[in-house]
C-alpha cells in the first residue's frame, strides 16, 4: 500500500527547506515565517509557498526586500504575507535593541 503523505509532512518538510536555504539571509525570514504561519495557510496558499522556495535565494531574497521587483507568478498573498512578516519581525528586534 502506498503511503500518501498527510499535511503535517508537508508541513515539517516545507519549514525544513524555509529553514536550510543555504542563503542565511533568506533563512532569517523564511524560515521563522515557516514556523509561525504554514500551518495556517490553505493548500493553495502552500502550493504557492513551495513554488516560491524552488526558486532561487538571491531572488526570493531580492523580491522580499524590494531590491527587484517580485515577477507575477510569484506575487501573490503568500508573498504578501512573507513581505509583511519580514517588516513585523524587523520593527520588533529594533524594539528589542532600543531603536
Amino acid at each position: 500500500m502506498r503511503h500518501v503523505p498527510d499535511s503535517s509532512d508537508r508541513l515539517k518538510k516545507l519549514t525544513f527547506r524555509a529553514w536550510r536555504r543555504g542563503f542565511r539571509e533568506a533563512d532569517l525570514i523564511l524560515g521563522p515565517f515557516a514556523d509561525e504561519n504554514l500551518a495556517a495557510l490553505s493548500p493553495t496558499e502552500l502550493d504557492a509557498f513551495e513554488a516560491l522556495i524552488g526558486q532561487e535565494d538571491q531572488d526570493i531574497y531580492a523580491w522580499i526586500v524590494g531590491l527587484a521587483p517580485t515577477p507575477p507568478e510569484f506575487d501573490t498573498a503568500v508573498m504578501t504575507k512573507i513581505k509583511a512578516f519580514r517588516l513585523r519581525a524587523r520593527d520588533a528586534r529594533a524594539d528589542d535593541i532600543g531603536g
